[in-house]
């Protein structure tokens, strides 16, 4: 990677319901906080993260947001042509070859979409992570983040919830050093030796 000048992308998607995750807070003694959740819609909102680092450069994030209203043959994540694209945008925004690490989950690994990274391979190394080994994977560090900041969130529409998405993301992108800080928690180190 070093020798090639190449960028290394770690990915990782993540899939967010209209339900806020758990979260602890701080409040007046005898006043519990509550956050009242509609528990209507089966809307869900999908997200797809690069994290992208370089010796020399800013790390940088990508992203790209699914919204899923829950109606009837409506695509419910990521498939293999919209990983491409993002792959593609990645090459384009970033320039150079680009060194891919991302985990085992089974869209990874189909023939279609071999046959899709197959068509990128001059500017496209492929790796996969060991099974069960989200440490290993900055942009788990990412989601972490992002699920802690939309825990007091209750959005009443998967619009809502993937805006609030898409700006607490936005935020991450030009925090080069939040990212950093996510790859340091790997133990992956990008000095040269």
């Amino acid at each position: 990677m070093r020798d090639q000048g190449a960028w290394l992308i770690f990915e990782d998607e993540l899939g967010q319901s209209l339900r806020p995750p758990k979260a602890r807070t701080w409040s007046r003694r005898g006043h519990t906080p509550v956050i009242k959740v509609t528990g209507k819609g089966s809307g869900r909102v999908s997200l797809a993260a690069l994290v992208c680092a370089r010796p020399g450069q800013r790390t940088r994030l990508l992203y790209r947001t699914l919204t899923h209203t829950g109606r009837k043959n409506e695509k419910k994540g990521f498939r293999e042509d919209d990983l491409a694209r993002l792959l593609d945008a990645a090459s384009q925004q970033l320039g150079g070859k680009i060194v891919l690490l991302w985990d085992n989950a089974a869209q990874h690994k189909d023939a279609a979409m071999r046959e899709l990274l197959e068509t990128r391979s001059a500017w496209l190394t492929v790796f996969y992570l060991p099974p069960y080994t989200p440490d290993l994977n900055p942009a788990e560090g990412v989601w972490a983040h992002l699920k802690k900041s939309l825990s007091s969130l209750a959005p009443c529409t998967t619009g809502q919830l993937a805006t609030k998405s898409r700006t607490r993301l936005k935020r991450m992108q030009y925090r080069a050093d939040l990212l950093d800080g996510f790859i340091a928690e790997t133990g992956l180190s990008l000095a040269p030796p």
